[in-house]
């Protein structure tokens, strides 16, 4: 079939919507029809080549970019169980085997088969579904391809919800809730009583806060130079807000009487060296620092080790807020159709498709918590 996309050729050239060849889904793997797909800045660190080596001036094969997205099965492959035409699904950035020594032990963030989200090609053979005009290959951005209207994945990258969750928001179950959540609430392990800051107010950020919200932190300071996030950041918890890390310092040992933040999770659009040493002097004696943002290709920071030692700090970091997917996410629809997880509140507006670039044009200016593009803007996009 024939279908339309946001792809990368070159590192640093905006989007191009093309259209694409699609195949039908082989053994294991799904067609899905995007209803929305959120706008990560980690798309935006791919296609500015963030990730990749410092002499890669493209990505090996031309890439669909996106891992956040909402949709409905269309079609299954063989030997596909539990997904059928017609299902609403969230996609999973991690995918999850289900058999690993990590899914086994309860750990399906850090699933085998989720290892190689960023290698081209499907998980399932390491063949392709997408091709371009040309008949070239084109890889997804782990394993999803989220910028496109329909897309091929492994059933191992999708999570199943009820048809009665509003698709729009239910995409950012798909990686802002559960990352920034989970990163509160699981890796620092908030508790009643806590006071948590969060650097970078972001998707993931606002969803720490509210994380830390939840699991009942009685302070929540949320950092963050733009005056438009601080704002923001106070309608999902946000007790406090401060521009800057060492204006939070001053702050937060006042708050605590010099005693510092119980938890502290990083999430910047991108972690500096700085930040992490910023987060440390914010954390107390005993208390968790998570890293949670990216970083470019070979940061490295340097660490004081007696901070670490003689403070008995915890400094870690997570993926997808260490948040198993197929239990997760369910969880976060239950707490979002409660009231208590807001999801419609972090969607700052949509786009078309056709409208990607400008959209990361206003992700970068700083201008939008989430950007989502809203496939059921299109006219000629049906979503069942």
């Amino acid at each position: 079939m024939r279908s339309r996309a946001a792809i990368l050729r070159r590192y640093g050239a905006p989007w191009s919507i093309e259209e694409f060849e699609l195949d039908p889904p082989r053994a294991g793997e799904v067609l899905v029809q995007l209803a929305a797909a959120g706008l990560c800045h980690s798309d935006e660190h791919i296609r500015q080549g963030h990730l990749a080596g410092p002499s890669q001036q493209s990505p090996t094969a031309p890439t669909i970019g996106g891992h956040e997205g909402s949709g409905v099965v269309v079609e299954v492959g063989d030997g596909v169980t539990g997904l059928s035409p017609g299902d609403h699904v969230v996609t999973s950035f991690v995918a999850v085997c289900g058999r690993c020594r990590w899914c086994a032990s309860g750990m399906e963030y850090i699933c085998d088969a989720g290892a190689g989200t960023m290698l081209p090609g499907m998980p399932t053979d390491g063949t392709f579904r997408h091709h371009d005009r040309d008949g070239r290959d084109l890889a997804h951005v782990s394993k999803i391809g989220a910028f496109a209207e329909h897309t091929v994945v492994s059933a191992a990258s999708l999570v199943k919800i009820e048809p009665q969750l509003p698709l729009l928001p239910a995409a950012l179950l798909a990686c802002a809730a559960p990352t920034g959540y989970g990163s509160a609430a699981y890796r620092a392990r908030v508790r009643g009583g806590d006071t948590v800051v969060v650097i970078g107010a972001g998707g993931i950020g606002m969803a720490a806060v509210q994380g830390a919200r939840i699991s009942g932190a009685v302070r929540i300071v949320a950092v963050d130079p733009v005056a438009l996030k601080r704002e923001s950041a106070q309608t999902f918890g946000a007790t406090h807000t401060a521009a800057t890390a060492a204006e939070a310092f001053e702050l937060v040992a006042e708050l605590t009487r010099g005693v510092m933040a119980d938890a502290v999770v990083v999430s910047p659009s991108m972690i500096a060296d700085s930040d992490v040493e910023d987060a440390l002097r914010l954390t107390r004696k005993a208390g968790r620092c998570v890293l949670t943002g990216m970083s470019v290709q070979g940061t490295r920071t340097g660490l004081d080790p007696q901070d670490l030692v003689l403070m008995n700090k915890s400094l870690c970091g997570t993926v997808f807020g260490s948040c198993n997917p197929r239990t997760d996410i369910p969880l976060l629809a239950t707490l979002y159709e409660a009231g208590r997880l807001q999801l419609d509140e972090m969607i700052t507006k949509r786009y078309r498709l056709d409208e990607i670039n400008d959209a990361y044009a206003d992700l970068t200016a700083g201008t939008l918590v989430r950007g989502v593009i809203d496939f059921g803007l299109d006219s000629a996009t049906t979503i069942g």
